[in-house]
C-alpha cells in the first residue's frame, strides 16, 4: 500500500540546504528530518482516526492492533540517494483477530483500503493525505524555518557576529 505525494517547486530551497554547515545537512537529517517527521505525525494521526471509523463502519469485533500500528518512520533517502523521506505505515504485525483467526496488520489494513472480491472498499489512509496534505506541508515548512532560524542564531553567536 502505497500512497505517495512530493513537494516540487524548490529547486532554491535545496541548492541553499546544499550550501549551509553542518549543523544543518548531517547524515542524522538534522532539521529537516525533524519537521519532515512533525508534519508525517500530522498524516498518522488522521489516518489513525480514520482507519478506526473504517473499522466502526463495517461494525465488526476489534482487538485495536491495526490502528496501533500505524505509524510515521523514516524511510531510504529517495531513488536520487539525497534527500529525506518519511512515511506513513502499517508496521507488519501477526496477532489474532477478534475471531481468534491469525492475520496480520498489513494485510487488514490493505483489505480495508482497496476492499476486495468479498468485501467492498473503504479507504482510510487515502482519505487523510487529502484531507491533512495541506496543512502537514504547512507545518513542515514553517517549521523547518523555525529549526533554521535558531541554528543560525547560534552559529553567529559562536562566530562572535550579531543577528
Amino acid at each position: 500500500m502505497k500512497v505517495e505525494f512530493t513537494i516540487v517547486g524548490i529547486p532554491g530551497i535545496i541548492r541553499t540546504l546544499n550550501s549551509l554547515p553542518a549543523e544543518v545537512v548531517s547524515k542524522k537529517g538534522g532539521p529537516v528530518k525533524a519537521a519532515l517527521a512533525k508534519g508525517a505525525r500530522l498524516v498518522r494521526d488522521e489516518a489513525k482516526a480514520n482507519l478506526q471509523r473504517s473499522i466502526n463502519l463495517r461494525g465488526a469485533d476489534s482487538t485495536g492492533t491495526t490502528v496501533r500500528s500505524v505509524i510515521a518512520s523514516r524511510g531510504k533517502a529517495p531513488n536520487d540517494g539525497s534527500g529525506e523521506r518519511y512515511l506513513v505505515r502499517v508496521k507488519k504485525r501477526t496477532f489474532e483477530n477478534a475471531k481468534g483467526f491469525k492475520t496480520n496488520t498489513l494485510m487488514t489494513a490493505n483489505l480495508l483500503e482497496y476492499g476486495s472480491g468479498h468485501q467492498a472498499p473503504t479507504p482510510w489512509l487515502r482519505p487523510a493525505v487529502s484531507a491533512k496534505g495541506k496543512e502537514a506541508i504547512d507545518v513542515m515548512v514553517s517549521d523547518l524555518l523555525r529549526r533554521l532560524d535558531v541554528i543560525v542564531r547560534q552559529l553567529a553567536a559562536k562566530n562572535g557576529s550579531a543577528t
